[in-house]
């Protein structure tokens, strides 16, 4: 008898709960970022302002950059008008607040995907990855990384401009053994010290060498990258999966399907390189 009446109450319950389960679904997308911006009408989209190519004023006066770039994919994906953005100029301390308090829908800011701030956001897939890299004069004494290379086989003092940080003399390493390290507090200094020929190259990460030696020519050259890599992602307000997913999945056509061309025209202009089509046939990212 008990067993019977269990049987019809489980199967009520499942009832009960196939017929709810249009309703959850209805509720969830009414609650989801998608919809909430798509009803709006515009995105908001936290990025910086401060920090060529990813993020700076132009001489318009207008947000640039490469992280500006991947809030125009959005919105076009969002809108089909990559226009329809209220940009949100933040400094990288305010990147998980602002999205955190709804103030932000989504960021890009060249933010490292690490698992301590994947507690407290979710990121997307990356969109670039970047690593370090060594910046030369070609003005200076050595112009070339062959030059620097040679110069240390004769024994001569070799020196290396870094920016300050705990595990600064492991990231000039990992470029190049054996030369001299000279840390900085400021990124702008390191810079400085290879211009004024204090320091005979800098340790910087890859996308400024790409950048500066691709505006400046005939000023800085590529001298070579490390080993170690991190990515950047973008970030959303974690528990909505909805959200999440369209993101991805713009971000995952941009670099990989029908809208590659703009994701590559604008990796061509900042970092001076066009990444590879993808080819037709088996997705080669899922490898």
């Amino acid at each position: 008898m008990n067993t019977h009446l269990n049987r019809g109450l489980a199967g009520l319950a499942a009832v009960a709960l196939m017929a709810a389960a249009p309703v959850m679904a209805t509720a969830q997308q009414t609650e989801s970022k998608l919809y909430q911006v798509l009803d709006r009408g515009y995105l908001i989209f936290g990025t910086g302002s401060t920090n060529v190519p990813w993020h700076f004023v132009d001489e318009n006066n207008e947000l640039a950059g490469f992280d500006v770039d991947m809030g125009k994919i959005i919105a076009r994906a969002l809108f089909d008008d990559e226009s329809k953005i209220e940009y949100i100029r933040q400094a990288p301390d305010a990147r998980i607040p602002n999205l955190l308090t709804d103030k932000a829908d989504f960021t890009c800011q060249f933010m490292t995907i690490n698992t301590a701030r994947a507690q407290k956001i979710e990121f997307t897939i990356p969109y670039y990855r970047e690593g370090v890299a060594m910046i030369l004069s070609k003005t200076g004494s050595y112009p070339d990384r062959a030059s620097i290379d040679k110069a240390l086989a004769d024994g001569k003092d070799i020196r290396m401009a870094v920016l300050q940080n705990a595990g600064a003399e492991d990231t000039v390493h990992d470029v190049i053994e054996g030369v001299k390290i000279d840390q900085y507090e400021e990124q702008g200094l390191v810079f400085e010290a290879l211009d004024t020929g204090r320091a005979d190259g800098g340790i910087v990460d890859l996308s400024n060498v790409l950048w500066l030696s691709k505006k400046f020519p005939d000023r800085y050259a590529h001298g070579g990258d490390g080993e170690k890599a991190s990515s950047y992602g973008c970030a959303v307000k974690p528990g909505d999966q909805i959200w999440l997913n369209f993101i991805n999945t713009a971000l995952r056509e941009a670099m990989n399907g029908r809208d590659f061309n703009m994701y590559a025209s604008s990796f061509e202009e900042w970092f001076g390189v066009r990444p590879p089509a993808p080819k037709i046939g088996f997705p080669i990212e899922n490898r």
